[in-house]
């Protein structure tokens, strides 16, 4: 069997590249099913079965109570877990079916069950699929940064690789979603009909099924516990059996986690505002689905090329001042596209947009490994697994909060999904309120995010004080 892992088991060794690569593929499997639910699902809801735009904003809003819940379990889980794999890639390969099956069942809701019905079964099913398995893939999945390796350049860069790796399950997406509906569309009118998703997500699951498995059978857990993970006199004194209440005290006392995980949320609220706005522009401002994928694959090739340079600017560059500049390219992007909709300036904003993303998102997994770092240094608890877990709460609150939001805009508008059956446009306020959640409101946030991060940000530096203050 092919076996790509790197042979030595010292933590603060280099990888090999097919490691690396391995590593990366994960986050590829998870956010293939992870972008269409982002860009898709309102629309399967409201297009393809008819269901109420502003009841399933609610929904998913409600939801993320119990998936930040979920994530803090997960990490509680990763911290106790003690296996022959490790502690965490033995969850990806424990959840990557149960996650392909109940994906696929979320995108077959009956239609020929009452409304009430189907509200509950979307319900049950969305927090099966986001609160249980998505959470038992992402948390492990970010927790194996500090777990692979203790090496500060190879989680930066693998941290990096992953966020490639998760662009590029962006652009498959982008490019193949809207053409697999077209192939298997029962209807001349409509892609979005009930078999036409149903054969699509068999198609994507199958694939995050495969994938995940390859990352499982081609990584290797080498940071072991307190004794891997010793850096100072201040850590060895601390149980690694430290209680639940303990590790939320110590992530709470983290300023630079605490900021890191406002900034992931922020980034990833941002993220599903342009995911759907991509889509509904091109089908309520536009009326042409064709430039869809010219729309988000301006983002998502921009994202995807800046990622192949910011390990080469990282040497020279710490990972949080690229960060950081990359919330202002963010917010130079969605600026213009706020302030203009002549297509040369949209695909340019686009472009920024991406620029932006891909900056901010290669930068982040390795920040959180630096984050736990320096709480481990200022308290002796290490937080791997509940540290992991809320950054990958906020950022999937950031998702669902911002799929909610932007449902209930769209129901505020006057969004109608039945006047697509008969072949009607929305009302204009409904394009009023797209361009809205396009551009002006991620503009704002994001360039409040940069300001933040440039006037507080400063863990890498913190770091060698306290290695200093310890030794």
């Amino acid at each position: 069997m092919l076996n790509l892992t790197t042979k030595h088991d010292d933590p603060e060794g280099n990888l090999g590249w097919g490691e690396r690569i391995a590593y990366s593929s994960g986050g590829f499997g998870f956010n293939l099913i992870n972008g269409i639910i982002g860009s898709f699902l309102t629309i399967y809801f409201t297009s393809a079965v008819g269901l109420n735009a502003g009841i399933i904003a609610t929904i998913l809003a409600v939801s993320k109570f119990f998936d930040g819940i979920s994530d803090l379990i997960m990490g509680r889980l990763v911290d106790r877990t003690d296996t022959k794999m490790g502690k965490a890639k033995v969850w990806l390969f424990r959840m990557c079916i149960p996650f392909a099956i109940s994906t696929m069942l979320l995108f077959f809701v009956p239609q020929n069950w009452p409304s009430l019905a189907q509200y509950i079964y979307v319900f049950l099913l969305y927090n099966i699929v986001n609160a249980v398995f998505l959470t038992g893939m992402i948390v492990p999945f970010y927790s194996m940064v500090g777990l692979v390796t203790n090496n500060k350049y190879e989680r930066g860069l693998l941290g990096n690789l992953q966020q490639i790796f998760q662009t590029l399950a962006n652009v498959v997406v982008n490019s193949t979603f809207v053409t697999f509906l077209g192939w298997f569309t029962s209807s001349t009118e409509t892609l979005y009909t009930q078999r036409a998703f149903t054969m699509t997500m068999i198609i994507y699951c199958l694939v995050m099924v495969l994938v995940s498995l390859f990352c499982v059978f081609n990584t290797k857990e080498r940071v072991k516990g307190e004794v891997k993970l010793q850096e100072t006199k201040a850590e060895s004194s601390k149980s690694d059996k430290t209680s639940f209440i303990e590790t939320v005290k110590a992530l709470l006392q983290n300023k630079y986690w605490l900021l890191l995980t406002l900034g992931n949320f922020v980034v990833f609220t941002i993220i599903i505002f342009y995911a759907m706005g991509n889509v509904f522009y091109a089908q309520y401002v536009l009326y042409d689905m064709s430039k869809y994928g010219l729309l988000s694959n301006a983002i998502s090739i921009s994202q995807f090329a800046i990622m192949f340079a910011t390990p080469v600017i990282m040497k020279k560059i710490s990972k949080e001042k690229i960060y950081t500049f990359g919330m202002l390219v963010m917010a130079i992007g969605f600026l213009a596209t706020a302030v203009s909709t002549v297509p040369v300036i949209l695909i340019a904003g686009n472009v920024l947009k991406g620029l932006g993303v891909g900056l901010c998102g290669g930068m982040a997994l390795g920040m959180v490994a630096d984050t736990v770092s320096y709480g481990k240094l200022k308290t002796g608890i290490d937080t791997i697994g509940m540290g992991n877990a809320g950054i990958s709460a906020a950022q999937k609150i950031g998702l669902g909060l911002g799929q909610a939001i932007f449902g209930w805009v769209l129901a505020a508008a006057g969004f109608d999904g039945a006047l697509d059956a008969l072949g009607q446009r929305q009302p204009e306020s409904v394009s009023t309120a797209i361009n809205f959640m396009y551009g002006w409101v991620p503009a704002l946030m994001s360039g409040a995010m940069f300001v933040l991060f440039l006037l507080f940000y400063r863990c890498e530096r913190d770091i060698e004080r306290l290695k200093e203050q310890n030794a």
